[in-house]
């Protein structure tokens, strides 16, 4: 299995407060969208190595192979009117396009809730709403290699490192979207809000 995403390797690494207030790990869960207590304060990250039942949009499943990718949920508790939530799906999207240029990779969102590499799907985004919050959940296929991934008719699914031609440091990689998440919330707040 590749290098951990366990607390004691990624909260060192953190740049901003997602992942701060709470950090919740699993090496293998049904859904990291059903980690998050219902209490969980803005920030809150809950992340595994493995999901069983991972959710994406119109009840499509997001599976990950064990240690290979990033699967976590991050809460959110946003003061905006409901009916501008889901406008924060392509904002959260865009805001993985841009940690992922930092790797070299030249990445574009595939509205409302996909990010493409040369055309193949490496990262799905699924916003959930209830209680007063948002449980933003993001799949992103890291270190998959081909036999790793689902067979999809259009926009096939990649990863990063086969798109790449190289291995990433996943550690680092969920500290860049984690920043970059933090940023476009704030810009996208500033925007939308009340």
């Amino acid at each position: 299995m590749a290098i951990t995403l366990a607390p004691l390797a990624v909260r060192p690494r953190l740049r901003g407060r997602f992942g701060a207030p709470l950090y919740l790990y699993a090496e293998r869960c049904s859904s990291t969208q059903d980690l998050l207590p219902l209490d969980a304060p803005e920030g809150a990250l809950a992340l595994a190595e493995e999901q069983t039942r991972g959710r994406g949009r119109r009840g499509r499943e997001w599976l990950g192979a064990a240690g290979k990718g990033l699967l976590f949920s991050l809460c959110l508790r946003p003061q905006v009117v409901t009916a501008r939530l889901a406008s924060f799906t392509p904002v959260a999207a865009e805001a993985i396009v841009q940690a992922i240029a930092s790797f070299d990779g030249r990445a574009t969102v595939k509205a409302p809730n996909d990010v493409l590499l040369a055309g193949k799907k490496i990262a799905g985004i699924l916003a959930e709403t209830s209680e007063g919050r948002v449980v933003l959940g993001v799949g992103v296929n890291v270190e998959q290699e081909a036999g790793d991934l689902p067979a999809r008719p259009v926009f096939p699914a990649s990863s990063l490192a086969l798109e790449l031609g190289r291995p990433i440091d996943r550690v680092e990689l969920l500290v860049c979207i984690l920043a970059q998440l933090e940023r476009h919330y704030r810009l996208w707040l500033a925007e939308v809000a009340i």
